[in-house]
């Protein structure tokens, strides 16, 4: 049931060795151009992969003409602190249950878009980005890998002066500027990698900042799931960053400067390269 699903200057596509297929033209017009309604059909997605061969390929892929796969979730959720070590940079507790937030939709933006900063205090944070298949309410642990449809790299960007500008932390506020959730390249189906130790590294300027593996959450992605879906039903499109490991920029002393360029790679997925870039004075704190 394999499948790697794009968006490439808006419109689904599927991608294989490279090329790119728009959806709309490999199923003859039986399925729309909208990356939001490809999500409703992995199972044809995977049986139009396997006929590509078919095919002539409408492209070579480009990342420049990539946007983000899933471009309109209604709802962004986030975790913070999934990963032990780093709690301990950070000097804070581990939390008993999922430490949830949410980004809003309007920072996402494609894998190579620009990252626009407002101030000098700005952070990198690379995490698994789990894109919700069949929606549901209550959805049990076990069954939870049933009600996702891809994974995704994503950045969860953070403004360090205002998520932390009051108390208790503005966490969405701090993580949802515009430009502030880069993701894709492309949202693979889960059968396409495993699901016990994605390598996730970042790396700003060439140097390596993070390097870590999902197999250290402390909440894993199927409790993540289940424990939304208690709280709030799960729509198709809905987005979970999962968290970041330890080697984040605070901790160092190490934040974003004008023309850094901050890549994102996880095994099996993808990568992400994004440049930063200081925008106006306009400082919010």
């Amino acid at each position: 049931m394999s499948y790697s699903l794009a968006n490439v200057e808006g419109r689904a596509a599927l991608v294989t060795e490279g090329h790119w297929y728009d959806l709309e033209s490999l199923s003859s017009g039986e399925h729309g151009s909208d990356p939001m309604a490809a999500l409703l059909i992995p199972g044809r997605l995977a049986e139009l992969t396997r006929e590509v061969r078919q095919h002539t390929p409408d492209g070579v892929v480009d990342f420049s003409r990539l946007e983000p796969p899933v471009p309109r979730p209604r709802n962004v959720y986030a975790i913070g602190l999934n990963y032990q070590a780093h709690a301990d940079e950070g000097g804070m507790d581990v939390p008993a249950n999922p430490l949830v937030f949410t980004k809003f939709p309007s920072c996402l933006v494609g894998p190579n878009a620009d990252i626009e900063m407002r101030s000098d205090t700005v952070d990198y944070e690379g995490e698994v980005v789990v894109v919700i298949g069949p929606g549901g309410k209550d959805i049990a642990p076990e069954k939870a890998w049933d009600h996702i449809v891809g994974l995704m790299v994503g950045q969860d960007v953070s403004d360090r002066a205002v998520q932390f500008a009051a108390k208790p932390p503005h966490f969405d506020l701090g993580k949802s500027f515009d430009t502030f959730g880069p993701i894709g390249p492309v949202m693979v189906s889960p059968d396409t990698v495993g699901r016990g130790a994605l390598r996730i590294v970042t790396e700003v300027n060439g140097e390596v900042r993070q390097d870590g593996t999902t197999d250290h959450m402390i909440f894993d992605i199927a409790t993540l799931v289940s424990y939304l879906s208690r709280v709030t039903t799960l729509r198709t499109g809905d987005l979970i960053f999962t968290g970041t490991p330890e080697g984040v920029g605070a901790t160092q002393g190490k934040f974003l400067a004008d023309g850094d360029v901050v890549t994102t790679t996880i095994e099996g997925i993808g990568s992400l390269t994004n440049r930063c870039v200081r925008g106006t004075n306009h400082r919010v704190c």
